[in-house]
């Protein structure tokens, strides 16, 4: 067990740092009294210890005192002040987990000194345990401080590892993929309201269709295309569906679309530097 004998501090309790902190103890990757949590909103820090069961703690300092595994889940434009309040209580047992949108490794070692600092860009479907995250390594991070990362992930979802100047691409994709999955979802149930269906059974059969065909890459392990092929017989409905997309230029624009929040991405490091 990776976490063993170790405690992880979570500097920040929103809804992402909830879902990893349900994950680690579901898990049992750690225990809930090995966990702490820092936040400035008293009630969020109730809820948390009431549902969790894990220590909230006063402030940033006395969390930095009780965790050697930090992570930040705080938004970007706060995290100079916290890194400022902690860095004169950091110590070579500690190391840095960031998931904040934007902040690179080398802007918190910049803060911090030379300390292990792992970023992770993740998504919201964390939150069902069926998140797609990437992990990239600082300058000072070993191979255990990814083997860590990476199982604190998994108990999530799925986790890759990737050179951290792809991370702006990994935004861009995965990052803000559930977003485009939900417009092409609601697409397809307004359009089988329009032939006829009632709207809760366009719903159940839209949710369930793209949960199989996700399904179906997994499990098979095939290109896309080649499924894709098995479902178009020549001449067919299927055939006359795929023309109109193709026509409409869905492919295009999807890709248009990855590309567009890269490039926002990359603007928004740009200015957090």
């Amino acid at each position: 067990m990776p976490l063993k004998g170790q405690s992880v501090g979570f500097i920040g309790g929103g809804v992402m740092a909830e879902a990893l902190i349900s994950g680690l103890i579901k898990s049992e990757l750690i225990t809930a009294e090995n966990i702490f949590v820092s936040d400035p909103d008293t009630e969020r820090l109730m809820l948390l210890k009431e549902k969790n069961g894990v220590n909230t703690v006063e402030n940033n300092i006395e969390l930095v005192k009780s965790a050697s595994i930090l992570i930040m889940a705080v938004k970007p434009q706060v995290i100079d002040e916290v890194l400022s309040e902690i860095k004169a209580h950091i110590n070579k047992n500690h190391w840095v987990i960031t998931f904040a949108a934007g902040i690179t490794t080398g802007h918190i070692e910049n803060h911090l000194g030379e300390i292990p600092v792992v970023r992770v860009m993740t998504n919201t479907a964390c939150l069902v345990s069926a998140g797609a995250s990437a992990l990239a390594c600082g300058s000072y991070a070993a191979a255990e401080h990814a083997e860590i990362c990476q199982e604190i992930f998994k108990s999530v979802g799925k986790v890759v590892t990737v050179k951290e100047e792809l991370l702006d691409a990994v935004t861009g994709l995965s990052g803000s993929g559930p977003a485009y999955m939900y417009v092409i979802m609601e697409a397809l149930i307004d359009a089988g309201v329009r032939v006829g269906l009632p709207r809760k059974i366009a719903t159940e059969l839209t949710v369930q269709t793209m949960l199989g065909a996700a399904r179906m890459v997994m499990e098979t392990g095939r290109h896309p295309g080649r499924l894709k092929d098995m479902v178009t017989t020549p001449g067919g409905t299927t055939a006359a569906g795929m023309y109109e997309l193709e026509d409409g230029g869905l492919r295009v624009t999807l890709m248009n679309a990855v590309m567009a929040a890269t490039e926002q991405s990359k603007r928004i490091s740009e200015r957090l530097k």
